[in-house]
């Protein structure tokens, strides 16, 4: 049986007889001189098993590997969010322009509870961590509806909040964004634990979820010529309670 050599100085590989075992030779590249190991000497390095674990009378693997299964936006759900997104959008620019009067809460509260469980499930969708598993089908759409409902209910939460400290007066005129800041501060932690609870998402991660709903919201508001927040005075020129 051959044995593998490799010299020490020019490090080339070649094979002897076995009959050279235990001798010393020279190098047929460098002439340096090799030591030749005996035959039990000799390391021999296994491939790997390709497959571990259980296996079947003919030797083969019964066990099958895990496959991730990842989920996407529907492309129904897609055509659902888009479309609403856009709808929402045109009734907003309608509404800018139009006098609702007192009608402004109403189609205030129409788009945060329409908006609220499709942003639920869209941000969903972009944020999950696809290795810890994810939520499908009717569980999904369950949770994303009641994470959305409470979504919106936080805007009504938000101002009787602000109604409850700051007298009527002040805030018909017009508040700094400071003074808000605790209105607004509860709303963003009831809204990260809401996504927290619905979809056993990372406190960070729920803040970013139920951040988007508070950012889309809030630029339909001004689109529709609203203050930025209901009892701000920014942008100048627009109804602060709205």
């Amino acid at each position: 049986m051959p044995i593998r050599v490799t010299c020490p100085k020019c490090h080339t590989r070649f094979k002897v007889g076995d009959q050279h075992a235990g001798k010393t030779g020279a190098c047929p590249k460098c002439k340096g001189p090799i030591e030749i190991p005996k035959a039990e000497d000799e390391v021999v390095i296994h491939a790997p098993e390709l497959e571990a674990g259980a296996k079947n009378a003919k030797g083969e693997s019964v066990l099958k590997p895990i496959k991730r299964k990842e989920t996407k936006v529907g492309m129904n759900m897609l055509v659902v969010i888009i479309g609403t997104t856009v709808l929402t959008i045109a009734i907003a620019l309608l509404a800018r322009f139009s006098d609702l009067g007192e009608m402004t809460i109403w189609v205030l509260t129409a788009g945060a509870v329409l908006l609220g469980p499709l942003l639920a499930y869209a941000g969903y969708s972009f944020l999950k961590d696809d290795e810890l598993g994810s939520y499908e089908g009717t569980d999904l759409y369950i949770r994303s509806l009641a994470c959305g409902l409470v979504f919106a209910l936080l805007w009504g939460m938000y101002v009787f909040v602000a109604g409850q400290i700051f007298e009527e007066d002040s805030y018909k005129e017009g508040l700094e964004m400071v003074q808000l800041l605790i209105p607004l501060g509860l709303m963003l932690g009831i809204g990260t634990f809401a996504s927290f609870v619905s979809f056993d998402l990372e406190p960070i991660t729920g803040f970013f979820h139920f951040a988007l709903f508070l950012v889309v919201t809030v630029l339909l508001r001004l689109l529709m010529g609203l203050s930025l927040l209901p009892g701000m005075d920014w942008p100048a020129g627009t109804w602060a309670t709205g």
